[in-house]
């Protein structure tokens, strides 16, 4: 196995593992609670690109899936994703692929970063929230009213610090990606 690609299977295992440490920090707010989970997400799709990105989401997913206390509120279980935030688990996987495949074919301009964390961001709506309508049996207007509006200023906060932070990183990261000479 070559180096670099260990390499970013370790990032990938971290950003998972960051992934889950932002589930515990959690406001229950309704069926839907506040949490960092999004904030990992956007910042593994910023600093890892699609692939590796996906990858730490899809870690995440199985870990909770297999019953480690790794969603809100220290939960896990496939139950989670039967639940009114099943969606929003689902549209992480979605939204770190699509925010890490523009952030990797736009070369690092801030432009595309802001691009690639807004479409990421509204990924994660685009699946969670028909699928707490159709959980929860909302109307599409509660449904948006619970599991969307009261995020959105959050998401801003969330999305502009994981550009901000993966611009920070990436000189960082890129010096530890370096080939290692024999």
């Amino acid at each position: 196995m070559p180096i670099r690609q260990l390499q970013y299977m370790v990032y990938a295992s971290l950003m998972a593992a960051l992934i889950a440490f932002g589930a515990y920090v959690h406001i229950p707010l309704g069926p839907v609670p506040i949490v960092l989970q999004n904030f990992f997400v956007l910042l593994a799709a910023l600093l890892l690109g699609s692939r590796w990105a996906a990858t730490s989401v899809a870690i995440y997913l199985f870990s909770g899936a297999i019953g480690l206390p790794v969603f809100a509120g220290a939960k896990g279980g496939m139950v989670h994703f039967l639940g009114p935030t099943g969606g929003y688990l689902l549209g992480f996987l979605l939204a770190a692929f699509i925010a890490g495949a523009i952030a990797e074919r736009c070369s690092r301009q801030l432009v595309a970063e802001i691009l690639a964390v807004t479409l990421g961001s509204m990924a994660v709506y685009a699946v969670g929230v028909p699928w707490l309508k159709f959980t929860a049996g909302l109307t599409w207007g509660k449904a948006l009213l619970v599991g969307m509006a009261p995020f959105l200023i959050g998401d801003v906060f969330k999305a502009s610090a994981a550009v901000l932070l993966a611009r920070a990183l990436r000189p960082i990261l890129a010096r530890q990606l370096m080939p290692v000479s024999s």
